[in-house]
């Protein structure tokens, strides 16, 4: 499992778990939009010290920007999306500077997200955008560049047509599922506290999708994720 990072509140707690359970647990660093507070600076001045620990980060993020959480105030809102997106690109350039991949939080802001990952001048192979919720139309955007989409249990709603339709546009050969618990449990635990055992049905939800059995998938996403990553 790859524990992902939000802020300092749970940095420490995600690498003592990763070299409690070396080789089962690893982790990610990065302050995700909706951590983005007036002192984010002096938070993001300690993440490059992470990469100096014996149990690095395999990534950093969550990072990028979300509109859905703004609050309605046009002018409050303004200034916290000026934040988040200067919080985005300083950490960019910090992924740039140490050669390492990024999990990217888009809500509401998908095209903007797009232009500040291409003008940082970032590889985009080295790109995930996580709980990926676009369509396919977004979706050659990312794969014209390089980029990834990772699919939550989203994908398994009745409702989301779409994101199936970007799954299969981007294919089993690059294809990653996550869980972001406690958030969006798949069918048939939509609406209920999510956790990490209930991957299982949106793993078996793809495998149909693709027309593969359960071993073939799992075998499949694990090899891209370890890929992605660079696990061993």
């Amino acid at each position: 499992m790859v524990a992902v990072g939000t802020d300092l509140d749970d940095w420490d707690l995600y690498a003592e778990m990763a070299e409690e359970h070396s080789g089962r647990i690893d982790y990610t660093v990065g302050i995700h939009p909706c951590s983005i507070e007036s002192d984010w600076e002096n938070a993001a001045k300690q993440i490059e010290a992470y990469w100096e620990r014996p149990n690095r980060p395999v990534a950093l993020g969550e990072i990028g920007l979300d509109r859905f959480h703004l609050p309605k105030e046009t002018d409050g809102a303004k200034v916290i999306f000026e934040q988040q997106e200067a919080a985005f690109a300083c950490q960019l350039q910090l992924a740039k500077g140490l050669d390492v991949p990024v999990v990217i939080h888009s809500r509401g802001a998908f095209d903007e997200c797009v232009e500040m990952i291409d003008a940082s001048g970032i590889d985009w192979n080295r790109v995930i955008f996580h709980c990926f919720s676009e369509g396919p139309g977004e979706m050659k955007q990312l794969l014209d560049r390089g980029g990834y989409g990772s699919f939550t249990g989203v994908i398994t709603f009745k409702n989301a047509e779409s994101v199936r339709e970007a799954a299969k546009l981007q294919g089993l050969d690059r294809l990653m599922i996550e869980t972001d618990a406690p958030y969006l449990s798949p069918m048939p635990h939509r609406g209920k506290p999510n956790e990490p055992a209930y991957l299982r049905h949106t793993a078996d939800f793809c495998a149909d999708l693709f027309g593969v059995d359960g071993d073939t998938f799992a075998a499949k996403t694990t090899e891209n994720a370890y890929a992605y990553y660079g696990l061993k």
